[in-house]
């Protein structure tokens, strides 16, 4: 039975991050003080931490931001529907 090994590919990309470093770009807000980055050129993904520092994008790191994403969406719209509702009495 084979085993299959994941290849790494070649990539100038990756050799120009790990030269001159990380270009991150925002690319989502997960909360006010949550965000996900995405580096412009070999696309790694980075979070920040609980101190405000970028971190590498972990499966459970990308699970946990799922769960915050989805918990403060509810909370701004119970938010939303509560002062529209002290607004109209």
């Amino acid at each position: 039975m084979k085993k299959s090994t994941p290849r790494s590919t070649f990539s100038f990309s990756k050799i120009y991050c790990s030269l001159f470093g990380h270009d991150y770009l925002l690319s989502k807000d997960v909360t006010h003080h949550i965000k996900e980055y995405t580096c412009a050129h070999c696309r790694e993904k980075a979070t920040t931490n609980s101190r405000g520092r970028l971190e590498v994008m972990t499966p459970k790191l990308q699970e946990i931001n799922n769960a915050l994403a989805s918990v403060h969406a509810k909370k701004i719209e119970r938010n939303r529907a509560k002062t529209a509702f002290q607004a109209a009495s």
